[in-house]
């Protein structure tokens, strides 16, 4: 792998310790950039061409990014990409262009400027919103990286009661970030929800409330027409059995959750109260 590689195989940017570590030097690092090929943005740290913009901005701040900065680095979940940088720099001096997170206490990225997943977590527990910090730390738990009960032991005290609360709404189980946000909706609408409940004929559903309510939640690869077919044929399956049937996206889910919740309410209102007509047997 030769240095231009190197670079790009971490995001386009590296430490001098980390290069010779590596087997380039002096002479390789000075050669390259005489040439243009990689840039020294500051002492000891080199960059080339299409450097993550994150990564250069975080050795130039001689900090770690953390919290919703850090998310991507580890495959995490997240509803919005960040407007403003989060890190942990260390030295407590003010900076308004980002967001100084608390000092790292756990082991961090192997070569990134990125702390370690523990601190990813509950740095945003406790600084991002409830329903983006769940679908982070969900993720972190569905990719087994961390568990619940580890998080509780680190976050105690009443300064962590909201991170802790948070915690209480993980799921064992989630496949995607719309199934944590969905069930979080439904249970504070009072809703008794079963997730990932199996139905004869139907296999697998998303989710299952009041025993007779079947809600599946759509990413982007139900649009394509195969799936839709199968997706229709399930709805069909699900009727059958005796379960109404609702289909929800990204955009209802994360942007319009209250118009969700709404309909569902309806639904059952509506199903309690006969609206659905009555049966063949009760019209004789």
């Amino acid at each position: 792998m030769n240095l231009i590689e190197f670079l790009q195989s971490r995001h386009g940017a590296a430490r001098t310790t980390d290069l010779k570590r590596a087997g380039f030097t002096e002479r390789s690092l000075s050669e390259a950039t005489r040439s243009g090929a990689i840039e020294r943005v500051q002492r000891g740290v080199y960059v080339t061409k299409g450097a993550d913009p994150d990564v250069v901005a975080a050795f130039r701040a001689n900090g770690r990014l953390t919290c919703i900065s850090a998310a991507r680095f580890y495959g995490f979940w997240t509803l919005h990409d960040p407007d403003i940088l989060h890190l942990t720099c260390g030295n407590g001096l003010p900076n308004p262009a980002v967001v100084n997170h608390a000092l790292a206490l756990h082991p961090r990225h192997p070569y990134l400027p990125v702390v370690g997943v523990a601190d990813v977590v509950m740095h945003a527990l406790r600084c991002l919103p409830e329903l983006e910090s769940l679908v982070m730390v969900q993720s972190a738990i569905a990719l087994a990286l961390l568990t619940p009960d580890y998080l509780r032991s680190r976050l105690t005290g009443n300064r962590n009661g909201k991170a802790r609360s948070i915690l209480d709404l993980v799921l064992p189980r989630a496949d995607s970030l719309l199934e944590v946000l969905a069930h979080t909706h439904f249970v504070r609408a009072g809703l008794r929800v079963r997730m990932h409940v199996q139905l004869p004929g139907v296999g697998e559903v998303d989710c299952l409330i009041d025993d007779c309510l079947v809600i599946e939640l759509d990413g982007g690869t139900h649009l394509e027409g195969k799936q839709v077919k199968k997706d229709q044929y399930r709805n069909n399956a699900s009727i059958r059995g005796g379960h109404l049937v609702l289909r929800y996206y990204y955009a209802d889910v994360v942007h319009n959750p209250e118009r969700m919740v709404s309909e569902v309410l309806a639904v059952l209102a509506n199903r309690e109260a006969g609206r659905f007509g009555p049966s063949r047997l009760q019209s004789k």
